[in-house]
């Protein structure tokens, strides 16, 4: 009887129940299945958020030494006391930190875009680089309130919708708030339909709204191929911060574009894209420790992403208005919403808003021009945050 006695007492004192005595790990148990139900029944962008949930959740289970944060806290981060003590989600971690999984998105994206609208029309480039606005205004905000100004900068990089340019700025600048940046990031990309359509009635007429655009000149395949490769020789000659990133992009966008890489582009788009977006999520979610994560700066940061997102919009939108009026009613102002980075969402609420107040309205090709835009603009803006305060 004594030994059944010891045997349950054991089973007891070595279980995670025994050792859940903080009852912010059970909040964060909480908060992740919250997070599982938005992204399975609601489909807030489920390919990652699923993940980043189900990381977040076995972080916070106790003593399941899967992840490890002193591992990362330390002033000199060792990889081999990592590969000796880490577990699991460390391991996975370390395509993170490294900028990897980040790096390897942007390699997929780039495979699945297509650059002709924008460089159908250039002026695009200028809806792109306007929807930055959000990160510029959201890095004051952030050391206003307080922040370090490398956090701040880490936070700022929301407003560019691009969650895994918030990932790769995050973690060399502020890797102890990767969990709730992260999760701010593609909360807020994936509520594109909800946030962006009062900004842009707001800032519109319904007459603006209405406008027409006429259809886009066709582009030569030649235009294409040139495209990746001058853009990346030039971008990265003047921010070499921002090679790995936008280097990968252009890579992509080249396997598709060349027409004799065709199972490399298929592969990048599919296969590898979507192997790294596991691991990016669960190693992302597995930073949302329960200690760290459950603060006041988690709530401000929240608030200021949604901010920065915000006026990213209004950026786009006021210069949209800008254009419109400089072509003589030519350009609709609702195609600069669009120059946030999240492809291709922000493009179809453009072309929605635009069909709502013209059903004969079909903006969804400009859109696209300014959209992928802002994928570039977010990745200089990125690189220039990298370059000052990296």
């Amino acid at each position: 009887m004594q030994m059944i006695t010891d045997s349950l007492l054991g089973l007891w004192e070595g279980s995670g129940i025994a050792a859940l005595l903080d009852i912010r790990q059970l909040i964060m148990i909480v908060i992740s299945c919250v997070l599982l139900y938005l992204g399975i029944k609601k489909k807030f962008e489920p390919l990652l958020l699923v993940g980043i949930a189900f990381g977040m959740l076995l972080t916070n289970l106790p003593i399941s030494g899967l992840y490890h944060p002193e591992l990362w806290t330390a002033a000199e981060i060792s990889y081999s006391d990592v590969l000796h003590d880490g577990g699991l989600l460390d391991f996975l971690y370390i395509g993170v930190k490294t900028g990897i999984y980040p790096s390897l998105i942007f390699l997929g994206v780039g495979a699945m875009t297509d650059f002709g609208p924008l460089l159908a029309n250039p002026k695009s480039l200028i809806l792109g680089a306007a929807a930055q606005l959000g990160i510029y205004c959201a890095l004051i905000l952030s050391v206003v309130l307080g922040f370090d100004v490398n956090v701040a900068a880490a936070i700022a990089i929301i407003g560019g919708a691009d969650g895994p340019t918030a990932i790769f700025v995050t973690k060399t600048l502020a890797p102890e708030y990767l969990g709730p940046i992260a999760i701010a990031a593609y909360s807020y990309m994936a509520l594109i339909p909800l946030i962006q359509p009062p900004i842009m009635k707001a800032l519109t007429t319904k007459k603006e709204r209405e406008i027409k655009m006429e259809n886009l000149k066709p582009v030569s395949k030649t235009a294409k191929i040139i495209f990746p490769i001058a853009v990346t020789i030039v971008t990265v000659l003047i921010l070499p911060s921002v090679a790995s990133l936008l280097g990968c992009l252009m890579l992509g966008n080249l396997l598709r574009e060349s027409g004799v890489t065709d199972r490399l582009a298929d592969t990048a788009q599919n296969a590898l894209m979507n192997i790294v977006t596991i691991f990016l999520g669960i190693s992302v979610g597995a930073t949302a420790v329960y200690d760290r994560f459950l603060s006041f700066e988690t709530i401000k940061i929240i608030l200021i992403g949604l901010f920065a997102f915000a006026f990213s919009t209004v950026g786009g939108i006021l210069f949209g208005k800008l254009m419109c009026k400089l072509s003589g009613g030519k350009i609709n102002p609702l195609i600069g919403s669009a120059g946030v980075s999240a492809v291709p969402m922000a493009a179809r609420v453009a072309n929605a808003e635009g069909q709502k107040a013209n059903p004969s309205n079909f903006l969804l090709m400009h859109a696209m021009g300014p959209n992928v835009a802002g994928v570039i603009g977010s990745a200089v803006a990125a690189g220039f945050l990298l370059y000052l305060f990296g």
